[in-house]
């Protein structure tokens, strides 16, 4: 048993005291704060970890001494620490950039920031599942904070995406030991939230084939109608702008999928490998964007000698008039001009994707064929998220039931 000190306040009024070993932690300097290395292992000097114990009765501390060492000895103490939830995020978003791009942490803060807002400020140990419920209750209710719309209800899918990253992170503080369970564990976006918002958010829908094909039979006079069509071939913007000639093969008619340009906050460029180990894939070109893209470079060819010395050297086959690298930022504004010069409905380029491979889905293209040509690395991803059935793609269940009606069908 620890050693039990009574303790005589100045008010007379009597305490009990104990501290006991909890395990050890790295020594640091108290002017830098920095860990202190043995020069003669290059490992840092540890010291013991104590823990005070201070109860009105001997046999509360008695008790709490006997719990603390039973979870010692069974792996599952939990030292007492003053860590809020928003200092928490900070550091798991830090940990996180081991494993993924800045512009993907980028979208996890500016997603957290609601959390960071409300309940940031509470401390971790003291935070509980009702908090975590209501912080996410209010999110969807008043979470939008853009334009004309702030405080009004934020998509479903958003605040989905808010909740995912906040059970990641107190998933990994129950890793780290900074508490036992996580309160996010068994939150859920409400059914009735789900169904106001599925109610009142209609889903925006894909371009249908016909519609895809309206809008590639109106741009073939555009300056950028091959890119566009690479585009409308199942590449994401980032990949069509991020495309350099050099990963091109005219000859053999295939396409390398290794660099990306993204945008982080409209603004600023980033250049950077494919996005997963799976988006570095070669395609094999059609002949109608062979022939575009042969197109394209002889007139950026012809661009340059009549800019002469005022034209832009770069590997990218997305430039203007002069040579200068095209970003997301231009692509999607060009698409969207001809969407509306064409009067076809206006969509995200990112959503012509889904177009893109749902027909390649209802054309017989095999799964595993359908997500490696999107990047994927999971089938059954792909089809999930990008594959939309609408009603003209089932017409031929149709005539298959009419066949059955009029009792012509297979015996």
């Amino acid at each position: 048993m620890a050693d039990i000190k009574k303790i005589v306040l100045g008010s007379g009024k009597v305490r009990y005291r104990a501290v006991i070993d909890i395990g050890y932690e790295p020594k640091r300097d108290k002017a830098t704060g920095e860990v202190v290395i043995d020069v003669a292992t290059n490992k840092p000097v540890m010291k013991r970890k104590q823990l005070t114990i201070t109860k009105d009765k001997r046999k509360d501390v008695e008790a709490e001494v006997d719990r603390i060492r039973g979870q010692l000895a069974g792996g599952t103490f939990i030292a007492p620490n003053e860590i809020t939830l928003g200092q928490w995020l900070d550091q798991w978003l830090e940990y996180k950039r081991r494993d993924v791009e800045e512009t993907t942490i980028r979208t996890y803060r500016l997603a957290l920031v609601h959390v960071y807002d409300r309940i940031g400020h509470i401390r971790l140990q003291d935070l509980t599942e009702d908090q975590v419920k209501d912080c996410m209750d209010d999110i969807v209710v008043k979470g939008r904070r853009k334009g004309g719309q702030a405080g009004t209800r934020l998509a479903v899918s958003t605040a989905d995406g808010v909740l995912t990253r906040l059970k990641e992170a107190l998933g990994r503080a129950v890793v780290r030991k900074l508490i036992p369970t996580s309160p996010a564990q068994y939150v859920r976006i409400s059914l009735a939230d789900k169904k106001t918002d599925k109610r009142e958010r209609p889903k925006a829908r894909p371009w249908t084939v016909p519609e895809v094909q309206q809008f590639i039979a109106g741009i073939e006079r555009d300056r950028l109608y091959a890119p566009l069509l690479l585009s409308l071939l199942g590449l994401r913007p980032a990949e069509v702008v991020g495309l350099r000639w050099s990963d091109i093969d005219l000859k053999l008619a295939t396409l390398e999928m290794t660099n990306t340009r993204t945008m982080i906050g409209n603004v600023k460029v980033l250049e950077k490998d494919a996005k997963t180990a799976a988006g570095e894939r070669v395609l094999p070109l059609p002949s109608k964007v062979l022939d575009a893209l042969k197109r394209f470079k002889a007139l950026q060819a012809r661009e340059k000698l009549a800019a002469g010395e005022g034209y832009t050297d770069s590997p990218y086959v997305v430039v203007d008039q002069l040579g200068v690298p095209r970003n997301t930022r231009h692509l999607r504004e060009r698409a969207y001009r001809l969407m509306t010069e064409l009067d076809v409905r206006r969509v995200r380029l990112y959503d012509a994707r889904h177009s893109c491979l749902t027909y390649l889905a209802n054309a017989g293209v095999p799964d595993h064929i359908l997500a490696a040509w999107a990047g994927h690395t999971n089938a059954s991803f792909t089809k999930r998220k990008y594959v939309h059935v609408d009603a003209e793609d089932m017409r031929a269940a149709a005539t298959a039931w009419d066949a059955f009606h009029s009792g012509s069908g297979p015996a």
